[in-house]
């Protein structure tokens, strides 16, 4: 390692008042990225050539936060912007069950022990790839939830993490969630960008989910165009446990990530629902996987796409039944609508089954808008323009019916509609 690398980096974790095992496991990752690992796989996507790694991490300053643990009645949600806590709302009931929610680095110095056990040891781990020891090295921002056991959080926990390009900044939030036997919770992440400087952003959802947990984490995702975006959002499900996914790429910007969903115990489900709109040249390749491991498990995948312009959006589901998940089931839907000849949309299923009593099955199609339901709804008296929009939001509803926020539900179909208009508004100009 540079050693004058490994000394600025440990100063300004140092400055931050960082425990010693937390700026080594930072020094730790810097090393793997000096000794070139490789990056991450994706099939079909090519990805080497982007600028995940930005020049201006070894500098990073790590804000503190303006408002910290703010108690209200009947609110449950932060807002960060960049590196600094804005708002952070618990309310008193959960608190006095044991839940608690913070960012990440007052959990590093209040919760020590329980950050140590579980940031980056089993559900996402340093050294599977380049742009993952990335992250543990140069982390700076994101949020800690932990659920004791028997507790039902009956009110969503929404979460708005700001990416601040008003300046040329990285942004890499972590956010750890760990819940406990038997407790249950809907947690809802919202992503957008201030600013328009060219930026990296390297985000990290861990979710841990024991015994009989259920969990229901929803995305809605609107980074800016001059963001480069890797995102990896894993779940590590115990016995009986219920993990559910809906995630909404809305974003403007080059986008590569993973979505994956590790069945361990007996009993467990996973359900990866994910839907992406691509525009103008923008490029996005996902890796959607659900991998049973514990016997009588069942993984779900179920992703939507939709091109517009000069697009590319490669889906790739993989669904994996080890050896030893008896009983298990894997399914996955991968679909893409094109709105343009001029994009591109791959929707790649995998299925690897090392297990003999199991039900597998996969569907994959990618093709314009079903004229059937366009003739029917044009009809009734309907535009052709909103009769295109309508059939694609009702393809796209498997997600934005997940989305426990009604706010943020109604947000995410603005998103869309006005994506779809603009798009609609320059492939006719492009036909004059």
């Amino acid at each position: 390692m540079d050693d004058q690398q490994a000394s600025r980096l440990r100063q300004v974790a140092y400055n931050h008042q960082e425990p010693a095992w937390f700026i080594e496991k930072r020094l730790a990752a810097q090393k793997l990225l000096l000794n070139n690992i490789d990056l991450p796989q994706m099939q079909r996507f090519k990805f080497d050539n982007w600028p995940f790694f930005s020049k201006h991490d070894i500098d990073l300053q790590i804000a503190e936060s303006i408002e910290k643990n703010a108690v209200t009645t009947n609110e449950f949600n932060v807002l960060q912007i960049g590196q600094t806590t804005c708002s952070l709302n618990l309310p008193q009931k959960y608190q006095k069950q044991g839940v608690i929610f913070t960012d990440i680095f007052t959990a590093l110095k209040e919760y020590p022990e329980m950050i140590k056990k579980y940031f980056m040891t089993e559900v996402i781990k340093v050294d599977e790839d380049r742009i993952t020891a990335y992250h543990q090295a140069f982390v700076n921002a994101g949020l800690f939830l932990y659920v004791p056991k028997n507790v039902e959080i009956n009110i969503p926990i929404k979460a708005d993490l700001v990416q601040d390009s008003r300046s040329e900044t990285s942004f890499n939030p972590h956010l750890l969630i760990v819940v406990g036997q038997n407790s249950k919770l809907k947690f809802v992440q919202h992503l957008k960008t201030i600013g328009s400087c060219h930026n990296t952003m390297n985000m990290a959802v861990e979710i841990w989910a024991e015994d009989g947990s259920h969990v229901e984490f929803s995305s809605l995702e609107e980074i800016g165009k001059n963001t480069t975006l890797y995102f990896n959002k894993r779940a590590n499900i115990m016995r009986d446990a219920y993990v559910e996914w809906a995630v909404g790429l809305m974003n403007d910007c080059n986008t590569v990530g993973n979505i994956d969903s590790e069945l361990i115990g007996d009993g467990s489900y996973a359900y990866s629902k994910a839907i992406a709109v691509t525009t103008d040249k923008q490029h996005v390749g996902i890796n959607n996987r659900v991998i049973n491991r514990g016997p009588h498990s069942t993984g779900l995948i179920n992703q939507r796409g939709v091109l517009l312009d000069n697009s590319r959006l490669i889906f790739n589901g993989i669904g994996q039944i080890k050896h030893g998940a008896h009983g298990s089931k894997a399914d996955q839907q991968n679909r893409i609508l094109m709105m343009s000849d001029n994009a591109h949309g791959d929707a790649n299923p995998l299925l690897l089954i090392d297990e003999n009593d199991v039900i597998a099955a996969h569907a994959a199609s990618v093709g314009p808008v079903d004229p059937i339901q366009m003739n029917y709804l044009m009809s009734r008296g309907i535009p052709f323009d909103q009769a295109e929009r309508l059939v694609i939001r009702g393809f796209l509803g498997a997600v934005l019916d997940a989305i426990p926020a009604v706010d943020v539900r109604h947000e995410m179909i603005n998103i869309l509609e006005r994506k779809l208009i603009n798009g609609q508004n320059r492939y006719r100009k492009d036909q004059k």
